[in-house]
C-alpha cells in the first residue's frame, strides 16, 4: 500500500507549493526593507515552512478517511481555541485574534478554517441521500454559526466572510437547490444591510466607504495605502526593478509590504511577467486541487478537495483585488507567499489533505 500510496502522490502539486512558499520568504527578506521591527519574520517564516512541510507529508500518508471519525472532537477543539482568543486574545492592531502559547503566537482562526472544511464535507457526505430541504441547510449554518460567531467578535470580518464563502460553495456542491438559492439572495441582501448599520466596527464600515468615495489626497489610512500600491505595481512596469530595487517598497512609501500588500511590493520588483508566472502557479495549485476532487473515492474526499480549492483561489482573488482597488481593503493573505505562520500552516495542512485524497484513491 506504501508503494500505491507515492506512486499516486501528486508531485506536481508538491513542487508547486514548495516553489510558491520559498519565493514567498524571498520576496518577504526583501519586503521588509531593512525594517527592524520586521528583520526576524523570514527566520520565522522558514520554520512555519519546516514544520509545514513535515506536517504536510505526515498528512498525505494517513488515509484521509481517517479524519472523518474525527470531525466532532475536531470541531470542538477548534471551537473552544476560539472561545480562547476571545477570552485572553493578544490585542493587536485593534482586534485579538492571536493566542500566544509561550512559544509562538498562533491565529486560531486559520486552523478553524481547516476544520471548518472537513466538518462540512463530513456533514455533507453522510446527508447525500437526505433530503436537501430547509431542515438539511439549518443544520449546515448551525455548523458553520457555531465557528463564525467567534471569530466575528474577534473582530475578524474577513476570515468570517472566507467561512461563509467556504458553506456557501460547498453546499452548492452538494446540490443545494435553485429555489433555496433565491431565498438566501434575499436573506443576504437584507442581512447584510442591516449588519453594516448595526453590527459592523466603524472601522470596517470605514473602509467600505473610504472605496465607494475616494480621497486621492489622503496621506494616511487605508486610502493611502492602496493609492501606494497602486503606484507600487505600475513602477514595476513589465519585468520589474529588479530583486531589491524597488524605491516604493524600500523607501517604505508601500504599508503593510509583508502581508496585505505583498503582491504589490512582488510587482513592483518582478514586473507584469513575473507576477503572472506566480498567479499561473496559484491556478495550477487550485486545478490539482480539482482534479483531486475528481479522483476522490468518496464524496468526503471530493468535497474537502474542493473546499480546498476553493479557498486558494478566494484568498488569491480578494487579496489581489484589494492590491489593484477593485475591492474593500481586507485582511486576507496571498497564499503562500504573504507573512503569517499560521495562515502557512493552515495551507499546508490543506494541500497535506489533498495529496492524502490523490495518494489514497483506489486502494
Amino acid at each position: 500500500m506504501k508503494k500505491e500510496i507515492w506512486r499516486n502522490f501528486d508531485y506536481l502539486l508538491f513542487g508547486a507549493v514548495v516553489v510558491l512558499s520559498v519565493f514567498g520568504i524571498v520576496m518577504l527578506q526583501s519586503a521588509i526593507a531593512g525594517s527592524v521591527e520586521l528583520l526576524g519574520h523570514p527566520r520565522r517564516q522558514i520554520i512555519f515552512l519546516s514544520i509545514g512541510l513535515v506536517l504536510m507529508i505526515v498528512v498525505a500518508i494517513i488515509d484521509y478517511q481517517y479524519w472523518a471519525s474525527l470531525t466532532k472532537v475536531m470541531y470542538l477543539g477548534a471551537v473552544g481555541l476560539l472561545l480562547l482568543v476571545y477570552l485572553l486574545g493578544q490585542v493587536q492592531l485593534g482586534a485579538a485574534r492571536w493566542l500566544d502559547t509561550g512559544l509562538v503566537v498562533i491565529q486560531p482562526a486559520e486552523l478553524a478554517k481547516v476544520v471548518l472544511i472537513l466538518v462540512l464535507a463530513d456533514y455533507f457526505s453522510k446527508s447525500k441521500n437526505s433530503p436537501h430541504d430547509l431542515r438539511w441547510i439549518a443544520k449546515s449554518l448551525l455548523i458553520l454559526g457555531g465557528m463564525v460567531v467567534w471569530v466575528l467578535l474577534q473582530p475578524n470580518l474577513s476570515m468570517s466572510i472566507v467561512m461563509v464563502v467556504l458553506w456557501f460553495s460547498m453546499i452548492w456542491m452538494s446540490g443545494l437547490k435553485i429555489k433555496h438559492l433565491g431565498l438566501f439572495a434575499v436573506i443576504g441582501l437584507v442581512g447584510g444591510i442591516l449588519f453594516f448599520l448595526f453590527v459592523m466596527e466603524d472601522y470596517q464600515k470605514l473602509r467600505i466607504i473610504q472605496f465607494l468615495f475616494p480621497n486621492e489626497n489622503a496621506r494616511y489610512g487605508n486610502e493611502y495605502n492602496v493609492q501606494q500600491a497602486l503606484i507600487t505595481i505600475g513602477s514595476g512596469g513589465w519585468f520589474g526593478q529588479g530583486y531589491g530595487q524597488s524605491t516604493q517598497v524600500h523607501l517604505k512609501f508601500l504599508k503593510v509590504r509583508h502581508t496585505d500588500f505583498i503582491f504589490s511590493a512582488m510587482a513592483a520588483e518582478i514586473g507584469f511577467v513575473g507576477t503572472v508566472i506566480v498567479m499561473l502557479l496559484l491556478a495550477f495549485v487550485i486545478i490539482r486541487c480539482i482534479r483531486a476532487a475528481r479522483l476522490a473515492n468518496d464524496w468526503f474526499g471530493s468535497l474537502v478537495a474542493y473546499g480546498f480549492g476553493i479557498l486558494i483561489f478566494f484568498q488569491t482573488a480578494v487579496n489581489i483585488g484589494v492590491n489593484l482597488n477593485v475591492i474593500p481593503v481586507t485582511g486576507l493573505t496571498l497564499p503562500f507567499i504573504s507573512y503569517g505562520g499560521s495562515s502557512l500552516l493552515s495551507l499546508l495542512l490543506g494541500i497535506g489533505l489533498v495529496e492524502s485524497i490523490v495518494a489514497h484513491r483506489d486502494t
